[in-house]
């Protein structure tokens, strides 16, 4: 018979994180971007205070001085986050798709090999 805490260091909790190819992605888009508005982008595992560091990438545009969204790995998918109006905005089901959704500069689906 099993113990409920045997049983509970059996859990795993299923976190996405980047990968090269998710960076490789991340500086063509900026890169296409750059006419777009799209200014510079950090990948970081540093929140505030109150909430435990989570790996996310940090997008500027040209329009503000301020990130403008934050990209995190959520469960499966890509949470895309105004960072501005501090309200999350979509959750996608990859990482490009998420990029794409703040500017469509490249191909949808145009992903890069791991």
């Amino acid at each position: 018979m099993m113990t409920k805490q045997a049983s509970a260091t059996n859990v795993v909790s299923l976190r996405q994180g980047f990968l090269p190819r998710h960076r490789e992605y991340l500086t063509r888009w900026l890169e296409a971007g750059a006419c777009m508005g799209l200014c510079d982008a950090d990948i970081s595992d540093h929140n505030d205070a109150n909430e435990p560091d989570i790996e996310h990438v940090l997008v500027w545009v040209r329009e503000n001085a301020k990130p403008a969204y934050m990209v995190r790995p959520e469960g499966m998918g890509w949470v895309l986050v105004d960072q501005i109006r501090d309200r999350q905005l979509a959750t996608y089901s990859s990482f490009e798709a998420a990029l794409h959704a703040i500017r469509p500069v490249l191909a949808h689906g145009a992903t890069v090999a791991a």
